[in-house]
């Protein structure tokens, strides 16, 4: 594990973007960059972090652990359903089988918690007792286990709007997926976070909730983007877990506390973190990374760009 002063060292070469015009024609989300090529997708990861649908910052070696601890995932659930995974030719990068994005971001809740505007417990603590369309009883507490995990699906925003809550019976009556292909997704979001939950739980951790993407390849369900990540999945340690605590959480959460504790959920300019903060949130990447896959994170080779296109080079670019 790097210390907290190599993490305040590497803060000035984050991997903000990339710009590999030879890999073809560019699109870029709030994390990835990803170069569209015939067939095929190259995604590379950087060290955006976004939360409330913005991006907030950069984190040092966020994106190394993001793509890596995806592939990871990938290879342990390949077994439920199929993925997009081509190859992974350098610590930031993945090359995928090109996709057609289903519209709908398909989350997984296991516990009532969160802060954002989306989250189950906000919702509830307003005295929505039928987020989703889901029937809720009236005497959760924060952090409370469901009775059994729940799908709340959310619009995928453009870039720069908020996903919005839908439920299954609009997804099917708007025509967004089909009732035969979103049962298909239930099913497999379901097997996965059951997986997840297992293999969390022998690293010491809970998997409280998490979002997939999915999309169709040749016709076929496929899983896309990351799986299980600190970015798409809420984790807790499983010793600091008990009612009415507060547990202790490797993930994004962390860092949406301290941004609703400066007032700040989404709307209008965010306010900066300061750099031993942004050390904190890239040791918490760090040890999700470690405590889940059982291997020591090892920092890959600086520049990152230079070393990204060198691989790709070497590689005969996938």
């Amino acid at each position: 594990m790097l210390t907290h002063e190599d993490l305040l060292a590497a803060i000035p070469y984050c991997l903000s973007g990339t710009d590999f015009s030879e890999l073809g024609e560019k699109y870029e989300g709030k994390v990835r960059d990803v170069y569209l090529q015939a067939g095929k997708r190259m995604l590379v990861t950087t060290d955006r972090i976004s939360a409330f649908d913005r991006v907030l910052g950069l984190i040092p070696y966020k994106g190394q652990v993001l793509n890596q601890l995806s592939a990871w995932w990938f290879e342990n659930t390949a077994d439920l359903v199929p993925n997009h995974v081509i190859s992974v030719p350098d610590p930031n990068v993945t090359i995928a089988h090109e996709a057609q994005p289903l519209p709908i971001e398909v989350i997984v809740r296991g516990y009532i918690t969160g802060v954002t505007k989306t989250s189950l417990w906000y919702l509830y603590e307003q005295g929505e007792r039928q987020p989703y369309g889901i029937s809720l009883p009236d005497d959760l507490r924060k952090n409370d286990p469901l009775p059994q995990p729940i799908i709340t699906p959310t619009t995928k925003a453009e870039q720069g709007g908020h996903d919005e809550r839908i439920t299954k019976e609009e997804i099917v009556a708007r025509g967004i997926v089909s009732a035969k292909l979103w049962e298909e997704i239930e099913v497999a979001a379901l097997a996965l976070f059951a997986r997840g939950q297992v293999l969390a739980r022998k690293a010491g951790l809970i998997l409280v909730d998490t979002k997939y993407e999915m999309g169709l390849v040749n016709g076929r369900l496929t899983l896309i983007d990351e799986i299980h990540t600190p970015d798409s999945s809420r984790y807790w340690l499983a010793d600091s877990y008990q009612p009415g605590v507060t547990p202790e959480n490797f993930d994004k959460e962390f860092m949406r506390k301290w941004f609703a504790a400066q007032g700040y959920r989404g709307d209008g300019i965010p306010p900066t973190m300061p750099p031993n903060f942004i050390a904190q949130v890239a040791a918490r990447y760090m040890t999700a990374y470690e405590k889940l896959t059982g291997q020591a994170f090892v920092p890959g080779e600086q520049p990152v760009v230079d070393r990204i296109r060198k691989n790709l080079t070497q590689r005969g670019k996938g």
